[in-house]
C-alpha cells in the first residue's frame, strides 16, 4: 500500500517537472540497458547449454545424438509453454506487428523473460532456428511494460516498443544504425524528429552496455579476398536476383510448412512430425545445428578450400571434392526452411531472423562457385558473396533492404562492401517484391487488413477498430407496432434511423425518418399503418469483422449516413455515423502525425 503512494507520488512528480518527450528519452535509456541485459542472458544460457551437449556431439563422422538433442530441446520447450507459459511466444515479431496494429501495443508482462527461457532451450539443444526474433519480443515487451507501468499514452507506447526492438536488434549485433533502420522498416515506426531520437538512444546504449557485458569482438569475422572492382556491378546485380528467388523460396517454404503444421491439433503430433523431421535433416546436413553461426564463420573467414570443407564436418559430404560441396551447399539452402518450421512447428520457440543470414550466407557461397568454377565473368571471391549474400536474402524476407545493408557491414565491419551490399540487397528487394508484397512478419497481418503501414492513412484504418466507433444506442421497433407507436419511439431516439428488429434480434429493415415525414404528423393515419408498411432494406450492412478500409469504402460507395452493424449471427450491434467516422478518423491522423 505504502509502495503504491510512493508511486503514485513519483507520477505526480513526473507530469510537473518532466514533459512527456523528456521522460520518454529517459525510458529509451532505461530499455537500452535492459533489452542488452535480456540479449547478454540468452546467449549465455545458450552458450551453457551448447557447451554442456558439445562434447557428446563432436568428434564423429556422424553422431546419432542428432537424432536426439533436438527432439528433446523441443520437448522441453513445449512443456515449458504448456504449463508454465500457457501462452503462445511463437513468432515474435509478428506478435509485436499485431500488438501494434490491434492491441494498442501492449504486449504481455510475461514475454519479458518467457521468449528468452524457451528460445535458449530450443536453440541450446540444436533447434534449426534464430534467437533474434524472441530477443526483439522481449525487448518490446520491457518496453511496452514499462510503458504501461508509468501510464504513458497509446502513441508513446508505440515509440516505445519500437526502441526495445531496435535495442534488441543494436545489443545483439553491436549495430546501432541497424536496430534504427530495422524498426523503420520491419515494425513501420515512422521516421519523425519525436521518434528518432528515443530509438537512437535505445539503439547506442544497448550497443555500449553489450560492448562492456561481451567486449569488442564482432560476431562474425570476414576476410576480404580482394577488393570490390567496378567490374563485379554484374555479378553483384545477379547475386541480387538469385538471393530475391531464394527468400521467396524462404517464405513460401515456411509458410507451406507452418501450415500444415498448424492442421495438427495434437501437441505430441506436432512434436513427432517436428523432431522427426528436424532430426533426420540435421543428421544429414550438420550444418543446420542450432543457429547455424559457426557455418557462416566458415564460409566468411575461410581462405582455402581445406578451411571451407570443415562447413561439412561430421556428413557424407565431406572430402569428396568440389561438387560434392556444392551439392552439400545447395541441399542445406533447400532444407533450412524446413528444418526452422518443423522447430517452431513441432513446439519449438525461435525466429527467422538467423536462418535468413545462415541461409544468405550460403546462397552468395553457392553463387560464386558456381560462378567461378564456369568461369562466366571476372573471379568472384567466395567470402565477398557470402557476405553480400546474407545482406540479400535478408533484405528479401524483411522486405527491408536498408536493414541488410546496414546490419551486414556493423556486423562485421566489412564498410567497405557499402556499395556492393547496396546493390545486392536491392536487386534482392526487387525481386521478392514481384511475387510476395510482404514480408515474412507481415505477410500474416497483411491478409487480415492489420498490417501497419508507412501510409499514414492506412495505418490508422489499421488501428482504428469497428467497435470503437459502433453506437449501440438504438431504439428498436417491430414490424407490427402500428405508426402511432413508432412516431413516440421517433420522439425518444436521438437518430433519424430506426431498427426493425424480429424476436431474435436480427435486422429485417429500417425506418427512415426522413422519408416517412409527411405521414408523421397526420394523426389520423396512426392506425391505419404499421412499421412494416414503412421500412426498408438497409442500403448496405456491416460486420463486425470488417476491416476499417472496407468500412470507409461502404460509406463512400452508398453516401449512407449511417450503416447499420450486424453480428455472425445477422444481430443488430449498432449503427456507425459518417459525421462522427470521419471526425475520429481526421483526429488520429492528425495525432499520428503529430511531431
Amino acid at each position: 500500500m505504502e509502495s503504491s503512494k510512493l508511486f503514485d507520488n513519483f507520477l505526480t512528480w513526473r507530469q510537473k517537472r518532466l514533459s512527456d518527450k523528456q521522460f520518454t528519452l529517459i525510458l529509451a535509456f532505461a530499455v537500452g540497458i535492459l533489452a542488452a541485459l535480456a540479449a547478454y542472458v540468452l546467449h549465455s544460457l545458450i552458450h551453457i547449454i551448447q557447451t554442456l551437449l558439445s562434447r557428446e556431439v563432436e568428434g564423429s563422422s556422424y553422431n546419432w545424438l542428432y537424432l536426439v538433442l533436438p527432439v528433446v530441446g523441443i520437448w522441453l520447450t513445449m512443456l515449458f509453454v504448456k504449463y508454465i507459459v500457457r501462452h503462445n511466444i511463437s513468432h515474435g515479431i509478428t506478435r509485436i506487428l499485431y500488438a501494434i496494429s490491434t492491441n494498442k501495443s501492449r504486449l504481455k508482462a510475461h514475454n519479458c523473460w518467457t521468449s528468452v527461457v524457451a528460445s535458449a532451450i530450443t536453440i541450446g539443444f540444436g533447434g534449426s532456428v534464430g534467437a533474434e526474433a524472441p530477443i526483439v519480443l522481449t525487448g518490446s515487451s520491457i518496453a511496452s511494460t514499462l510503458g504501461q507501468k508509468f501510464r504513458m499514452n497509446n502513441k508513446t507506447l508505440m515509440l516505445l516498443v519500437g526502441c526495445g526492438a531496435a535495442a534488441a536488434i543494436a545489443g545483439i549485433f553491436k549495430a546501432p544504425i541497424a536496430g534504427l533502420v530495422f524498426t523503420i522498416e520491419v515494425l513501420m515506426i515512422d521516421l519523425t524528429m519525436a521518434s528518432i531520437s528515443p530509438i537512437l538512444i535505445a539503439s547506442v546504449t544497448a550497443t555500449c552496455f553489450t560492448y562492456v557485458l561481451v567486449g569488442d569482438d564482432k560476431l562474425f569475422t570476414f576476410n576480404r579476398l580482394s577488393a570490390w572492382e567496378v567490374g563485379m556491378v554484374p555479378s553483384d546485380m545477379l547475386l541480387g536476383v538469385f538471393c530475391g528467388l531464394v527468400s521467396l523460396y524462404f517464405i513460401r517454404t515456411m509458410t507451406f510448412c507452418e501450415d500444415i503444421f498448424a492442421r495438427l491439433h495434437n501437441r505430441y503430433a506436432k512434436l513427432f512430425c517436428g523432431g522427426i523431421m528436424l532430426s533426420v535433416l540435421i543428421f544429414l546436413l550438420p550444418s543446420l545445428y542450432g543457429e547455424g553461426y559457426k557455418s557462416i564463420e566458415i564460409l566468411l573467414s575461410g581462405t582455402s578450400e581445406q578451411e571451407w570443407n570443415e562447413v561439412m564436418s561430421n556428413s557424407w559430404f565431406y572430402g569428396k571434392g568440389t561438387m560434392m560441396m556444392v551439392l552439400y551447399l545447395a541441399c542445406v539452402i533447400l532444407a533450412k526452411s524446413f528444418a526452422t518450421a518443423s522447430t517452431n512447428g513441432g513446439g519449438g520457440c525461435g525466429g527467422t531472423f538467423a536462418p535468413s543470414l545462415f541461409v544468405g550466407a550460403f546462397s552468395g557461397f553457392l553463387f560464386a562457385r558456381l560462378w567461378n568454377i564456369y568461369e562466366i565473368g571476372m573471379p568472384y571471391p567466395e567470402t565477398n558473396a557470402a557476405l553480400l549474400g546474407m545482406a540479400g536474402v535478408m533484405s528479401g524476407v524483411m522486405h527491408a533492404p536498408l536493414t541488410g545493408v546496414f546490419l551486414i557491414a556493423e556486423l562485421t565491419a566489412g564498410y567497405d562492401m557499402f556499395l556492393p551490399l547496396i546493390i545486392t540487397s536491392v536487386m534482392a528487394y526487387l525481386t521478392i517484391l514481384a511475387f510476395e508484397p510482404h514480408s515474412i512478419y507481415g505477410m500474416r497481418l497483411a491478409r487480415q487488413g492489420k498490417l501497419i503501414t508507412h501510409h499514414t492513412d492506412k495505418s490508422v484504418l489499421t488501428l482504428m477498430t469497428l467497435d470503437s466507433v459502433i453506437d449501440r444506442d438504438f431504439i428498436p421497433v417491430s414490424k407490427d407496432m402500428e405508426m402511432g407507436k413508432l412516431v413516440a419511439a421517433i420522439s425518444r431516439s436521438h437518430s433519424p434511423i430506426l431498427p426493425v428488429l424480429d424476436g431474435a434480434g436480427n435486422l429485417i429493415g429500417e425506418v427512415d425518418t426522413n422519408k416517412i415525414r409527411h405521414l408523421m404528423f397526420r394523426t389520423e393515419l396512426y392506425h391505419h399503418f404499421k412499421v412494416n408498411q414503412l421500412m426498408s432494406s438497409p442500403i448496405a450492412t456491416l460486420r463486425l469483422a470488417d476491416p476499417m478500409e472496407d468500412v470507409m469504402q461502404a460509406f463512400e460507395s452508398t453516401a449512407a449516413e449511417q450503416l447499420p452493424v450486424i453480428d455472425e449471427d445477422a444481430r443488430l450491434v449498432g449503427y456507425i455515423n459518417k459525421a462522427q467516422l470521419y471526425s475520429r478518423y481526421r483526429k488520429m491522423v492528425a495525432d499520428l502525425s503529430t511531431e
